[in-house]
């Protein structure tokens, strides 16, 4: 069997070091392609060697570009790929342009598609994400859904023969590297120089189009991070930093403390340093939740709603509208007392990926 990889995301590439892990107890070809979405260094090369994940097989370089552009470029580029390769599988993780674009390339050159991450729905179609996971679950062959509420979804849009149910395999990365991290195997919280190492801090990122593409949106979310009381480290995104540069609005000042993008194991061990997170990407929530972290969420709504189960999680949508002190109370809360069940499974779904790939060889349906 030969299955070919499409990633080119952060997020994937950590869900990428879990399956190519799996695949390297196997004898199957596991062919690695890289789109290049993201091409930033700390965005990309430190998950490939942090996580030991072989070097891509095939590295498009598409770069940035708008939504369509990416897309359109990606897909292009994949075409030639998959034909020459001619994989039993092609197999797109998440909810990126990459993700829609590997599944298209596959589909229309009748490859079996298979949709690692699957059923995910935040039910807000103004996100390009949104748009991606709905259209990349009904193109694809195999869905290989992470929670049961994703099997749910799925079955909701008629999709429910399609779907094999595997548990998260970013669970399988986060708890092993949470492990070596705790045992002292792994680096210690990346804390930028100007932050007294001992102080209690809050992790944060943003990076979103609908919180960083406005600049009023955007400066009040800025605020409400640097007025808080305890110091705040921000893993700058290049979004980020692009657009406060554009909209000349300062991004060092009060609490705030800027710190580059993470590599994995950093960052596992800065969120275990923390008292709190606040967030605007999907899988850093349900990390924090898996870390036993509380998180605010600066989104309308989530795509992991098992995270809002006993406080772990809540949704801000705008915390400029809050007080300071209601602010202040809601990402300094206490841990939650609440009893937490692992919804995303019991890090071993990477295994569970393989085998469904064996079981279905050939695609659960002719094209």
């Amino acid at each position: 069997m030969k299955v070919m990889s499409v990633v080119g995301a952060r997020p994937q590439f950590v869900k990428l070091a879990a399956v190519a892990a799996a695949f390297g107890d196997t004898d199957y070809d596991h062919v690695i392609v890289h789109t290049g979405q993201h091409y930033d260094a700390d965005l990309s090369d430190v998950f490939f060697s942090g996580l030991c994940i072989p070097e891509p097989d095939v590295h498009l370089g598409v770069g940035s570009g708008t939504h369509g552009v990416q897309t359109g470029t990606i897909l292009a580029a994949l075409d030639p790929v998959i034909a020459a390769a001619r994989p039993d599988w092609v197999l797109v993780y998440g909810d990126t342009n990459s993700t829609l674009a590997g599944a298209l390339s596959a589909a229309k050159q009748h490859t079996p598609v298979a949709h690692l991450e699957a059923g995910l729905r935040s039910f807000n179609r103004r996100m390009p994400e949104e748009h991606n996971r709905v259209l990349t679950d009904h193109a694809a062959d195999l869905l290989l859904a992470p929670t049961e509420e994703s099997v749910r979804h799925l079955a909701a849009e008629g999709l429910a023969e399609r779907v094999v149910l595997t548990g998260d395999v970013m669970v399988d990365v986060c708890l092993r590297v949470r492990d070596t991290v705790l045992n002292g195997e792994a680096c210690a919280p990346a804390l930028p120089v100007s932050l007294d190492a001992q102080e209690p801090y809050l992790f944060a990122t943003l990076h979103r189009a609908e919180n960083t593409d406005d600049p009023e949106r955007l400066a009040a979310l800025v605020d409400a991070l640097a007025g808080l009381p305890v110091p705040v480290v921000l893993a700058a995104h290049p979004r980020l930093l692009a657009r406060t540069e554009d909209f000349g609005i300062k991004l060092i000042h009060g609490s705030l403390h800027v710190s580059r993008p993470l590599p994995y194991a950093e960052l596992i061990a800065t969120i275990l340093g923390s008292c709190g997170v606040i967030t605007d990407s999907g899988g850093l929530q349900k990390e924090t939740f898996l870390l036993e972290r509380v998180c605010t969420t600066i989104r309308t709504e989530t795509e992991w709603p098992e995270t809002l189960r006993g406080g772990w999680n809540t949704l801000v949508p705008n915390p400029g509208e809050l007080s300071p002190q209601a602010w202040s109370d809601t990402v300094l809360r206490p841990a939650s007392r609440a009893s937490r069940d692992m919804p995303y499974g019991d890090g071993r779904a990477a295994g569970r990926v393989v085998r469904a790939l064996e079981d279905h060889a050939g695609g659960l349906h002719a094209r």
